[in-house]
């Protein structure tokens, strides 16, 4: 970066990734937000079926525990849309008072946020391979090998790493980051 850039924050270039990448990528961050509206979804279906189950007098076991992995599923893998949306907490107000300065906010704040990425994404793989190497199963009635749900929250924190360093990349490259703005933020 030349000096003019670094005191202006121009962009280097006018735009960031390839067009193919930037289509790839956002095809996956939308699917994992409609993986996650599908997770809430069967949420709602195993609650109903499990109300419907209980009116007739039939006892449905492990639809509680499936409820719980679904909820965790649409949690992670929905974490990538929601920081591309704008849902995540950010602190628009400090942004706006550092004015010009905000590029190093920004900047400052990604590159942390990358870093917690990697390593929660890195220590949520590894929980699945040790649990699919232990064989650790649902100590609830539906004996779930446990790898299965916790492989959604390895792929949910793999895919929400990758959209901070692409948010970090374009913040590099572009001077601006790609989460739009939340009309309801402060």
């Amino acid at each position: 970066m030349t000096a003019s850039a670094l005191e202006s924050h121009a962009p280097m270039r006018t735009s960031g990734l390839p067009t193919h990448a930037r289509r790839v990528l956002d095809a996956t961050y939308a699917a994992g937000g409609y993986a996650a509206a599908a997770c809430i979804l069967l949420i709602l279906l195993t609650t109903l079926v499990q109300i419907g189950a209980r009116s007739a007098g039939i006892t449905v076991l492990g639809l509680t525990s499936y409820a719980g992995y679904l909820m965790a599923a649409s949690t992670f893998l929905g974490l990538a849309h929601a920081l591309n949306a704008g849902s995540h907490i950010r602190i628009e107000t400090i942004g706006k008072l550092l004015g010009k300065n905000r590029y190093w906010l920004d900047l400052v704040a990604f590159a942390i946020g990358s870093a917690v990425a990697v390593w929660f994404a890195w220590h949520s793989c590894n929980m699945v391979y040790l649990t699919y190497v232990l064989n650790d199963i649902s100590s609830e009635l539906d004996a779930t090998p446990l790898w299965i749900p916790q492989a959604t929250m390895a792929v949910g924190t793999v895919v929400f790493t990758i959209a901070m360093l692409d948010n970090v990349l374009n913040l590099l490259l572009t001077g601006h980051h790609r989460i739009q703005a939340n009309s309801e933020a402060l």
